[in-house]
C-alpha cells in the first residue's frame, strides 16, 4: 500500500492512505486519522459522495414521492325505470260491487294495457287495489288485496312475468273524493247514493316502469 506525507500541526506524519475511500486512515480497524482538533483528513480524491459520518455530513436519500394513486372512474348509476303505462281503472269496471272477480268488462281493460307494452322491456309492474269507506276497514283491507291480487294473475296470463308484479292492498286509505260525500246519509251498501258518490274510491291503479324501443307506440291513460 503507498504511503502519503502530511503535516500536523508543523510535524511530518505518514499513514496508511485510501483504507476508507477519500479519507486517510491508520492501522487494521482502518480508523480515519483526525488532527487534534478532530477534523479529518481527505485524499485528493475526495468527493460528496463518499463523505461519511461524523467526518462530514452524509447526504440523507431523498424518498421518492409515491406516484399518484389513479382515480377511478365513478361508475354510472344505471338509469332509473321509467313509467311508460300508467292507468287507474274502476273497480266497477273490473269488478262486480263488492267481489273480487274479474268481469269480462275488466278482463277487455287489462287486454287493452297488455297489448300496450307488449315488446317494451318490463322491468316492474305495480297494482294497487283501493276500496271506498264503506264496511269495516279490516273488510276494506281484504277486499283490496284480493282485487289487486285478481289483477296481478290475469296481467301474468297475458304474459308479463309473475315475479315482475307487484301486488299490494291499500284498502280505504287513499281515498280521492275528499269530503264530497260526506252528510250523504247512512255509511252502508244500501244507501246507493252515496255507494255512487264513492266510486271513484273503488280503483286498481296499475303503473307499468320499462323502457320502450324509439319510435315505438306509447300511451298513457288515467
Amino acid at each position: 500500500m503507498g504511503k502519503l506525507g502530511v503535516v500536523v500541526l508543523g510535524m511530518a506524519c505518514t499513514f496508511p492512505a485510501f483504507a476508507q475511500p477519500g479519507y486517510v486512515t491508520d492501522g487494521p480497524n482502518a480508523a480515519v486519522v483526525t488532527s487534534p482538533f478532530g477534523l479529518c483528513w481527505k485524499t485528493g480524491d475526495w468527493t460528496p459522495a463518499k463523505a461519511v459520518a461524523p467526518c462530514d455530513a452524509v447526504p440523507v436519500a431523498q424518498i421518492p414521492a409515491p406516484a399518484p394513486r389513479a382515480v377511478e372512474p365513478p361508475v354510472a348509476a344505471a338509469p332509473a325505470p321509467k313509467v311508460i303505462e300508467k292507468v287507474t281503472l274502476d273497480s266497477d269496471v273490473l269488478f262486480d260491487f263488492n267481489r273480487a272477480t274479474l268481469k269480462d268488462e275488466g278482463k277487455g281493460k287489462l287486454d287493452e294495457l297488455a297489448d300496450r307494452v307488449s315488446g317494451a322491456r318490463i322491468d316492474e309492474v305495480f297494482a294497487d287495489g283501493h276500496a271506498d269507506r264503506i264496511g269495516s276497514e279490516d273488510y276494506n283491507q281484504k277486499l283490496s288485496e284480493e282485487r289487486a291480487q285478481a289483477v296481478k294473475d290475469y296481467l301474468a296470463q297475458k304474459g308479463i312475468p309473475a315475479e315482475r308484479i307487484k301486488a299490494a292492498g291499500k284498502g280505504e286509505s287513499e281515498p280521492v273524493t275528499g269530503e264530497r260525500c260526506n252528510r250523504m246519509g247512512p255509511e252502508r251498501a244500501s244507501n246507493r247514493k252515496l255507494v255512487q258518490c264513492l266510486q271513484p274510491d273503488r280503483r286498481v291503479e296499475i303503473q307499468v316502469l320499462g323502457s320502450r324501443e324509439t319510435g315505438s307506440s306509447a300511451g298513457s291513460s288515467r
